[in-house]
């Protein structure tokens, strides 16, 4: 009897261990095997929806079936994603990226809108570009602070909307693409107020119009959408950044699921596919970006 409640106890340690062990990152000979494909979505300016549509969806189910497995969306947040595709929480200190800890695994890819910025590329893998991007200094419309004149370049557009800023109240969200760290925002005399009502970059522009700061930073895509949304009370001061890349990031260990992916994009801009998603989801944004869209056909 004795010996019989041992080895349950030891089974059950060993459930218990198999259970707290995070689940491997894939490429895609295991997807397949498996037979689904697990994205990594972020409620987020109409990449991915509430409702579970948006532009990156609708790409990721078409990746799914054009690789023969079924689609599953899971959702996340810009502080979770890297996380939950790697299984270790990202450090940054200054320059220097870590990973740590032990997580469960719970995709494969994440894709939403996701830009490619340096400290990322240290711990992830990149897509081709799947859309065009840029962080706009953006103020509430009865604020005292005009869009800056256009300039000769997009380096002094950039250096006279620091100007507009200067001091003044930002409201930001670290470890998101408008990171104040990002575009070296820190350690300069502003006055940084994070954003702490919600996980969600979404909520940015209602706090800002209840008086959570003087200005906050918003990337194109979501401008865009927040333009219409919130039809004139909010206004574009100018650009913060040069133009970025967003991209479906993927672990440095799935260069197949990567290459898969990246064959599989050249198909839906050929076909016209990627273009109809564009027109559906982002009317207008190549007006802000011709060269990108001239470059990627």
């Amino acid at each position: 009897m004795k010996m019989l409640k041992t080895l349950f106890q030891l089974a059950a340690a060993a459930c218990v261990a198999l259970v707290s062990l995070p689940t491997m990152a894939a490429d895609l000979p295991e997807i397949k095997e498996r037979g689904v494909l697990r994205h990594i979505g972020i409620q987020y300016a109409n990449f991915v929806t509430r409702d579970g549509q948006g532009l990156d969806a609708e790409l990721m189910r078409g990746f799914a079936r054009h690789i023969g497995v079924r689609y599953e969306l899971v959702q996340s947040n810009f502080y979770d994603a890297i996380r939950d595709l790697l299984g270790k929480d990202v450090v940054r200190k200054g320059d220097r990226v870590t990973l740590e800890g032990n997580y469960p695994v719970r995709g494969d890819l994440i894709a939403a809108g996701f830009t490619v910025l340096p400290w990322r590329q240290a711990v992830l893998d990149y897509s081709a570009p799947v859309f065009p991007s840029q962080v706009l200094l953006v103020a509430r419309t009865e604020s005292p602070y005009q869009p800056i004149a256009p300039q000769a370049s997009l380096r002094d557009e950039i250096a006279q909307t620091r100007a507009v800023l200067g001091t003044k109240s930002l409201l930001v969200m670290e470890k998101t693409c408008l990171d104040p760290a990002n575009y070296a925002l820190t350690d300069v005399g502003i006055d940084l107020r994070r954003h702490t009502a919600s996980l969600s970059l979404d909520d940015i522009v209602p706090s800002l119009l209840k008086g959570a700061a003087e200005f906050t930073l918003l990337d194109v895509p979501d401008a865009i959408l927040d333009m219409n949304r919130w039809s004139g009370r909010i206004r574009l001061i100018g650009p913060i950044s040069e133009h970025q890349d967003l991209a479906v990031a993927f672990p440095k260990t799935s260069p197949a699921l990567r290459a898969a992916f990246n064959d599989y994009l050249k198909q839906v801009r050929a076909d016209g596919t990627y273009d109809k998603l564009v027109n559906k989801y982002y009317p207008g944004i190549r007006s802000f970006f011709p060269e990108f869209f001239a470059r990627n056909r």
